[in-house]
């Protein structure tokens, strides 16, 4: 059997792994260890096990993994949450769909603090759900848009998603937070536009509250001020060199713990609930990680990688066909596959494919362009079925809301999301005009 039959054979093992739902790190630890013994035999498989996980996980710059997470666990203690989507109701919430779109307004101001799609839309669902049902918000909308919202937490900075595939892609963390705010922004403000038009169509979906005082609306804004300091003390202060990414995940995760006890109440078994969630976050990305290396190992013996990117240099396809048929792997990958694991098993193939196409940049900024897009196409999986992990949760939530009726709630969103890759990828200077702004 040919090196690359063998490799397309451990793809299919892996997937069948992942249809009778074993967990994503052990079924590429398991096809990997599997595939490299057969290809080289037990003797290198554990010379190579012996120094692989202690290589991968002594490395300094993973720390800032752990620490990330720690700062969204204290931000979710902090209450923050509940203050940023109230100041954005206080801007917003007089308009029709005036809730929803204050809530994805304070999904991404969430998600700069937490980092997490997941739990920026559970924890948004729980302070926006019962406010939208107060007010007579249909189920659809209600459920679509925090849905849609909370898929913002991967992409808007910091991101855990977005450090890994800098560390994986050997690019630079600043760069690629920076290169992230102005998709970020047109992100929120795409899914604004859709619940406008879907409440122009609908318009009992999403009923206009009542108008608050400038005086109720400055009283909002002062209760946010922290959060949106931690931010940018963080991506500044990493941008403009005066901290590591490390330290600058450790001085947020300080912040954050601060607030959390001076705001939010939180005592020692808080504390000790926040450490149990980081270690058990952490654990499971740290197992995607040792799986992925072994898996990507196990490829490298079969040369499937090469030999991928050889077939495609054959067909003398142009770099933007190219590019359009892995994103367009990533929407089917999404369907079935979560977001971490997707990047994981498919980084280490594209990145070297994509830094050798030719788009007019330098490989760089390619890379950094490349790497928005896969997480902006990876973020559009999260609410796209069968799987669309962020409708399972809001849909959880809310469960007096048919899980269909979820689904028919994301499709403007859906739309929005399409329509911005296609502006991402016909205008490489949105993603890295800012970056190139403030060098």
């Amino acid at each position: 059997m040919s090196g690359l039959a063998v490799g397309l054979t451990g793809f299919a093992a892996l997937l069948g792994l992942m249809a009778i739902r074993v967990p994503i790190g052990v079924a590429m630890l398991a096809v990997g260890i599997g595939g490299y013994a057969l290809q080289t035999g037990t003797a290198p498989l554990l010379a190579f096990l012996k120094t692989s996980a202690y290589y991968q996980f002594s490395t300094y710059s993973l720390s800032v993994i752990p620490l990330f997470v720690l700062m969204g666990e204290f931000a979710m203690k902090a209450g923050m949450s509940r203050a940023l989507y109230h100041t954005a109701a206080a801007f917003l919430g007089h308009r029709r769909g005036g809730l929803a779109m204050a809530s994805v307004g304070g999904c991404a101001a969430f998600g700069a603090i937490c980092g997490s799609s997941l739990a920026t839309a559970a924890t948004m669902g729980r302070v926006a759900l019962p406010e939208m049902e107060r007010h007579g918000y249909g189920g659809a909308l209600a459920t679509g848009s925090l849905a849609a919202g909370g898929t913002l937490g991967i992409l808007i900075p910091p991101s855990v998603i977005l450090v890994l595939y800098a560390l994986m892609a050997e690019q630079s963390i600043p760069q690629m937070f920076v290169a992230a705010i102005v998709p970020g922004i047109l992100a929120a403000g795409g899914y604004m536009l859709a619940i406008a038009v879907f409440v122009a169509r609908y318009p009992g979906e999403g009923p206009a509250g009542p108008r608050t005082t400038w005086a109720e609306k400055a009283a909002s804004l002062r209760r946010t001020w922290s959060p949106l300091a931690i931010f940018a003390l963080i991506i500044g202060g990493m941008y403009r060199g005066w901290f590591t990414p490390t330290e600058a995940a450790a001085i947020g995760s300080f912040g954050t713990g601060a607030l959390a006890i001076l705001h939010g109440g939180m005592r020692l078994k808080g504390i000790a609930e926040c450490l149990r969630g980081t270690a058990l976050t952490s654990g499971m990305i740290f197992l995607i990680l040792l799986g992925a290396e072994t898996f990507n190992a196990f490829l490298a013996q079969t040369r499937t990688p090469v030999m991928l990117a050889d077939a495609i240099a054959g067909l003398a396809l142009s770099p933007l066909a190219v590019l359009l048929a892995m994103l367009a792997l990533y929407l089917v990958l999404g369907c079935v596959m979560d977001s971490l694991s997707m990047l994981l098993l498919t980084i280490p193939i594209f990145y070297p494919i994509v830094g050798a196409l030719d788009f007019g940049m330098p490989r760089e900024d390619t890379l950094i362009w490349f790497g928005i897009l896969a997480v902006v196409v990876v973020e559009v999986g999260l609410i796209t079925p069968p799987v669309g992990m962020n409708v399972f949760v809001i849909n959880a939530l809310a469960k007096d809301v048919p899980m269909a009726e979820t689904f028919r709630g994301v499709l403007p969103f859906l739309a929005s999301d399409i329509l911005r890759i296609a502006i991402l990828i016909a205008f490489p200077a949105l993603t890295l005009g800012l970056g190139r702004m403030l060098a």
